[in-house]
Parts: C-alpha cells; sequence; structure tokens
C-alpha cells in the first residue's frame, strides 16, 4: 500500500516544525565543499513545502540558520547568505502563485543589508496569501527570544501597563516571535543527531519529536510522509492516562 494513502487526512498536524540538519555532512560525503550541501538542501525545502501545502498542513518552520551558526566559518556564513537571497529571489513567485505566506522569526537585524531588503520584499509581496503559513527562523535561538520576551514584559511591568500578578502562560507567549501561530505538534530533525538545538524552546513542549538518519539533502515527501505517519500511530496524552485520552475521543 502507498505510503500516503495510509495517511489520515483527519488527524495531520496543524504545524510541523523541521531542523534542516547534515547539509554539510551530505557535501563531505560527496567529496565537496559544505556550502555545496546547503544549496542541494534548498531542493528539499522546496519539495517538503510543496508536500505540506499539498496535504493542506497550516504552519511550517524551517530551522534555517541559528544565532550560533554566526559563529561558523566566514566563507560559509557569506555563502549562505547569498544562498539565502538568491532562493528567495528565485522562490517568491511560486510561493505567492501557490498561496503560501512567508514569515521570518529571529534577530534578522543581525543578517545583512541586502538579505534585509530582500526578505521585506518578500513578506510584503506574499503577506495576503492564506494558504500554507511558512515560517523561516532565520538568526534564531530559543534562549535569545525567551530573553527578549522576559524583557519586554519586565519593561511593560515597569511602565505600569502590567502588573506582575497578572502574568501567565498566555502572556509569555504573547511576547514570543511566534505569538500568531500555534505551537508545533511535530518536530522534526534529520540527519541522526538526537537533540533540538536551542530550537522552540518554549513552543516544542508537547511536540511530537521524529528523527531520522536522512541528510537534510536527500529529505523528500517520502520521508516527510513516514514521520506524519510516525506520528499519527502515537498516543498524544498531554499528562493524562491513555484511558483518559480514548475516553475523551
Amino acid at each position: 500500500m502507498d505510503i500516503l494513502s495510509q495517511i489520515e487526512k483527519a488527524t495531520l498536524p496543524k504545524h510541523i516544525a523541521i531542523i534542516m540538519d547534515g547539509n554539510g555532512r551530505w557535501a563531505k560525503e560527496q567529496g565537496m565543499d559544505r556550502l555545496f550541501g546547503h544549496y542541494h538542501g534548498v531542493e528539499s525545502v522546496r519539495d517538503i513545502v510543496e508536500g505540506c501545502a499539498e496535504l493542506e498542513i497550516g504552519y511550517l518552520t524551517l530551522y534555517a540558520f541559528s544565532t550560533e551558526n554566526w559563529d561558523r566559518p566566514q566563507y560559509e556564513v557569506i555563502g549562505l547568505m547569498e544562498l539565502l537571497v538568491k532562493t528567495i529571489r528565485g522562490e517568491v513567485e511560486s510561493l505567492n502563485k501557490n498561496n503560501i505566506r512567508l514569515h521570518v522569526i529571529g534577530d534578522v537585524n543581525m543578517l545583512p543589508d541586502y538579505a534585509q531588503k530582500e526578505l521585506a520584499e518578500a513578506l510584503q509581496i506574499t503577506k495576503q496569501n492564506t494558504g500554507l503559513q511558512l515560517i523561516m527562523a532565520l538568526s534564531y535561538s530559543g534562549r535569545w527570544e525567551l530573553l527578549n520576551a522576559v524583557k519586554s514584559i519586565a519593561h511593560e511591568v515597569k511602565s505600569g501597563r502590567i502588573e506582575v500578578e497578572e502574568i501567565d502562560q498566555d502572556t509569555l507567549q504573547k511576547f514570543l516571535t511566534t505569538s500568531e501561530f500555534p505551537d508545533p505538534e511535530l518536530m522534526i530533525r534529520t540527519s541522526g543527531e538526537y537533540r533540538i538545538s536551542n530550537f522552540l524552546l518554549y513552543q516544542l513542549a508537547y511536540a511530537e519529536l521524529y528523527f531520522t538518519q536522512v541528510r537534510w539533502p536527500d529529505f523528500r515527501k517520502q520521508n516527510l510522509y513516514e514521520a506524519l505517519l510516525d506520528y499519527q500511530n502515537r498516543e498524544r496524552r498531554f499528562g493524562k492516562t491513555g484511558e483518559q485520552v480514548k475516553a475523551s475521543l
């Protein structure tokens, strides 16, 4: 039986987050430079975005560049920024045509001016689209996000706009960069690493985590379907017992 036909459309996650790992290792295995892997990783992005749109997934967050990635060799960082601009420029028409809206989370002020300009144009072009919401995490880290949220809340308290006693989970969520999106229900990490690497630390609290040995440049729709099927075979309890979950169905 075809794996796609086994997926229950009614119980798909609304939001999938992906750590796109393994570009550099994939390139080395081909005897090539690390940037070669990043360029080929773009094909995987295109295929997975298309796959999520076809399945009518509401939100897809891709961990494209972390704050820690700035510490990589300068040639690789420059190459990644140039690839980012080239990719956005080449894909924005397709995103718009397919009703996909682009969002960016992270400290974009750290990006070079030419990358910020290209991003701003893409965000503007796609802002009316109502299909898949594609969220790119660029110059992002979970700790950076939480620290900024705490500082913002402290400023609100200091200015008298929020009372300390009023602060709850909703307050914190309001000041996160993801405040307008639901939390991911499924997080996929490629290339065989078993950690979340400072990605959506607050939002992944109840996400199902799926790890695969497949390097990101080799990750395609079929691999996405396998992750979704695995997700649908799990029992999501949110702290309850299995009996309680079944009784509530």
